[in-house]
């Protein structure tokens, strides 16, 4: 290239620039400080900082008096600012590192602050001290102002997000109408939907009535919704209208709705969103909604406040639909068992039944009272496959087959399998579970029979309960289609203040726990809960089926025999022992010496603890089933004790002559030594071995 090439292109380069100004472009500097931007250079050696007039401007510095060192700068900053300020550098410099960057705000004459970005690049030598900064510095306060509201935003969406959350996570769990007003009104209700206040309606036959209030002061809204729907008034114009209405003041309100401004200094709420629910194109209500420190609602909020009322209208629908199907199960249920239980002569009995919680599925659940010939009654729980109507029906017409053929007079065994056989004749694929029992509370006597469901339990006088073995059949149906419709019966005895407990399977199943610790939980509850039928019916009730839920129906029956005391000068007790009960004889004898010590008789408790060990043990030993030991006081002038021991037995006892070795054969003999008189007496299937025991004896 010649030298006068190189002048040429060198004053092409010279004139670019200024041909470029002359066109009206700006250099860096210039560019950089109309956008409120300037350098500095800081000699860490020298500690001056050169700051050019960008910088001193962003600064809020004058040229003319500004000295050239860092304090300068940072002494003008607040405490918090410039500590910040002094930490990000120290730690930099201290840390090795190359640059750093930092937020503070600058005080300015105005009194006002201005934030300040720096942007410092750190050089340091060959051993790395650092030596010098250089760096840019510039407004930052749009670029801050931005963030914050764009902070805000996201923060305020999060929390709208959340609201809708919790609603839904609510209102999903709602099965019914008192659900879904629990879950608005109970704790967290409020905070759920964001609010301070709310106040829901429901439609009935052109009728509001409100149906939840919650939140301080919403009370006066009680008398000024429930009624005929008045357009006078905020939620019924919402209603009526199906347009929201957005209240940001109470002036607003009472000019809009002039009819409340007699109440108006009772609500403490700056804003209301009075919200339409609609489902289906049908108004079912309003839903307001009242906040203390709101004064506009923002786009965002408005269809926030819509969500909610979507959400609660959907919840409210489905949960209608399902009280108005529970209504229909529940009284179809009942239109199939017995209206009414008769009194009975010298007892009583309770029934419960429960419905399951689940919607039309009705089950098959049901019990029965039934009056026999001579005096006697039967009762029966049993149980249809299945949970629908089709089993309900089943229910009605099986129960009703079953009524009649025990009020023939049938054993029980016979009532099952007539009742089989007509199950099974009906050309259905469902199949029955029952438990039927012949109850004589004059005598005592019980003949039950099942049928593949779960047997009787009976409460004793003390608070024991008995899990008599009560053998059984195949279930109802299942037992006719295999011929197989026997079913053995078995014998119990009711003494005098014990309790029968019959129930289905509904009571002591927990979802994903074994059978046996329900029946477990069923005998302790049993054991511990109260002497009268309606009140041990009503105690297990609220114990078992609300603590295992509400899955499956529960059918109950608790029949007592009416105790028998005596009098306070002639007390009596009866005390039945089981044969299979290895302990049954030990407690007899001591119930016998307690209860003579608490009548004042303790004198007669040897020999007659002596004599009941002697007869229950021949019972025991030579009868095929357990004993009823009754022990009264006889009335004065003696006042004596009278011991009599009954079983089913016909076969009476025999004196015998026993040798010396003999082991037996001395109970007769005994009998005659201790008792002051003694006797044997039939009872209509057994037999009596009675005593008496004087003072003088």
């Amino acid at each position: 290239m010649t030298d006068s090439s190189r002048r040429a292109d060198g004053e092409a380069t010279s004139r670019l620039p200024l041909e470029r100004r002359r066109a009206g472009e700006t250099g860096t500097a210039e560019r950089l400080a109309l956008n409120r931007t300037g350098s500095f250079e800081w000699d860490l050696d020298a500690r001056t900082v050169d700051v050019d007039e960008a910088g001193l401007m962003v600064f809020g510095l004058d040229s003319a008096t500004f000295e050239a060192s860092p304090s300068a700068l940072i002494d003008r900053l607040d405490a918090t600012d410039r500590a910040r300020l002094e930490a990000t550098i120290d730690e930099a410099m201290a840390g090795g590192s190359n640059s750093y960057s930092v937020h503070f705000q600058v005080p300015l004459e105005d009194g006002t602050h201005q934030w300040t970005h720096v942007q410092a690049r750190i050089l340091r030598s060959e051993d790395g001290r650092a030596h010098r900064v250089i760096g840019v510095v510039r407004d930052a306060t749009a670029e801050v102002t931005h963030s914050a509201f764009v902070l805000d935003l996201e923060k305020r969406r999060r929390r709208q997000a959340s609201i809708v959350e919790r609603t839904t996570a609510a209102m999903s769990r709602a099965v019914t109408v008192d659900d879904v007003t629990a879950a608005l009104t109970g704790p967290g209700g409020l905070v759920g939907v964001g609010a301070d206040g709310l106040a829901l309606g429901l439609v009935e036959n052109s009728t509001l009535r409100l149906i939840a209030l919650s939140g301080d002061s919403v009370e006066v809204l009680e008398g000024l919704g429930s009624g005929q729907l008045d357009a006078t008034l905020p939620l019924g114009d919402t209603i009526l209208s199906g347009r929201p209405r957005f209240i940001t003041s109470l002036g607003a309100l009472v000019r809009r709705y002039p009819v409340l401004e007699p109440h108006i200094g009772e609500l403490q709420f700056r804003a209301v969103a009075y919200l339409p629910l609609i489902a289906q194109a049908r108004s079912m209500g309003g839903l307001a909604l009242f906040y203390r420190e709101r004064t506009a609602f923002s786009a965002d909020e408005r269809i926030l406040c819509l969500g909610l009322a979507a959400i609660v209208a959907q919840s409210l629908q489905r949960a209608i639909l399902f009280d108005e199907e529970r209504e229909f199960a529940t009284g179809l249920q009942s239109a199939m068992l017995p209206r009414r239980i008769q009194e009975i002569e010298g007892g009583e009995i309770a029934v419960r039944y429960h419905a399951a919680w689940s919607g039309r599925e009705v089950g098959g659940d049901w019990y029965d009272v039934i009056t026999l010939p001579r005096g006697r009654i039967g009762v029966a729980v049993g149980d249809v496959q299945g949970h629908d109507t089709h089993a309900a029906a089943i229910m009605g017409q099986l129960r009703i087959a079953l009524r009649a053929y025990a009020a023939e007079g049938h054993p029980p065994a016979t009532v099952l399998a007539r009742a089989s056989r007509f199950l099974a004749e009906l050309d259905t694929d469902r199949f029955a579970t029952s438990t039927y029992a012949q109850v004589d509370l004059a005598t005592g006597a019980v003949r039950v029979a099942r049928a593949g469901h779960f047997g009787p339990l009976i409460r004793h006088t003390d608070g024991r309960v008995g899990v008599p073995q009560v053998r059984g059949g195949l279930p109802l149906g299942i037992s006719s289609d295999f011929r197989d419709e026997e079913y053995p019966e078995t014998r119990l005895d009711l003494v005098p203040g014990e309790t029968l407990v019959l129930y289905t399977d509904g009571l002591v199943e927990e979802p994903g726990a074994d059978v046996d610790a329900g029946v477990a939980a069923l005998i302790h509850e049993v054991s511990g809960g109260p002497d009268g039928a309606e009140a041990l019916a009503d105690h297990l009730s609220d114990r078992l089926w609300e603590r295992w839920g509400s899955g499956d129906d529960v059918a109950l029956l608790v029949l007592r025999r009416s105790p028998d005391l005596g009098s306070p000068q002639a007390p009596r007790l009866h005390q039945y022992i089981h044969q299979a009960d290895p302990q049954g004889l030990s407690e007899a004898r001591s119930i016998v010496r307690q209860a003579l010590t608490d009548w004042g008789l303790a004198g007669l408790a040897d020999d007659a603890e002596l004599v009941t060990g002697e007869l229950l043990v021949n019972v025991l030993l030579h009868t095929e089933g357990g004993a009823v030991l009754t022990l009264e006081v006889l009335p004065e002038p003696v006042r004596r004790i009278r011991l009599s021991v009954q079983d089913r037995s016909s076969v009476w006892p025999r004196r015998r002559t026993p040798g010396e070795t003999s082991t037996s054969g001395r109970g007769l003999l005994l009998l005659d030594a201790v008792a002051e008189r003694w006797g044997i007496e039939p009872r209509g299937e057994g037999k009596a071995v009675w005593c008496e025991i004087g003072p003088g004896i």
